[in-house]
């Protein structure tokens, strides 16, 4: 598949299911949530993107590591029921954004990109690539985080999209880590 997953596609996952990949059950995300968090380690972030946030399970686990929090998805039923699960967190905002075309207003300390990147094709990717390394503060990390195992239904692999951002990003690579069904990467600007 080389065309991009759009809106309705998740529109439509959403509808058929509050949580169609099982974030608030799966052992799997459970693991993965808590080696992300443990990258990060003790840090603060002043301000933080969240890509495809879904339905807010992550963004609630990071927003005691940021003092604002910036969560965006495609999908307004995940947006509704991320807004929901996040209520009484005054410094976290949900918002449906189209991204790369509607990337928010820098700068961002951290940009967590989970399980996001692989819905674009190669060229659309690059672009929030570039994207994001526009809107993140200096200094700051972007940690991206995909499902390795093979999939016919998204345009990339998750391997395939830490190879990208390997071969095409400015900032420093400073941690990754190949589990069996995960790739996780810490790009920091170092500059």
């Amino acid at each position: 598949m080389s065309e991009r997953l759009d809106r309705e596609y998740f529109e439509e996952l959403y509808a058929a299911s509050p949580d169609p990949w099982n974030f608030e059950t799966s052992d799997y995300e459970r693991e993965k949530y808590r080696h992300t968090l443990s990258v990060l380690g003790d840090r603060r972030f002043r301000r933080a993107l969240e890509a495809g946030s879904s339905i807010g399970v992550f963004t609630r686990m990071l927003a005691g590591l940021c003092e604002e929090l910036l969560a965006v998805d495609v999908s307004e039923k995940a947006v509704e029921a991320a807004r929901e699960r996040l209520k009484g967190f005054e410094h976290v905002r949900v918002e449906r954004r189209t991204l790369p075309e509607e990337m928010p207003a820098g700068p961002f300390d951290l940009i967590v990109a989970s399980e996001v990147l692989y819905y674009f094709p190669r060229e659309e990717m690059l672009a929030m690539l570039d994207g994001f390394e526009t809107v993140l503060a200096p200094g700051g990390a972007l940690i991206a985080v995909h499902w390795r195992r093979e999939t016919r239904t998204y345009p990339l692999q998750g391997d395939e999209v830490h190879g990208l951002l390997a071969a095409h990003t400015s900032l420093t690579l400073t941690e990754s880590v190949a589990e069996p069904d995960y790739r996780l990467d810490l790009f920091e600007d170092q500059a």
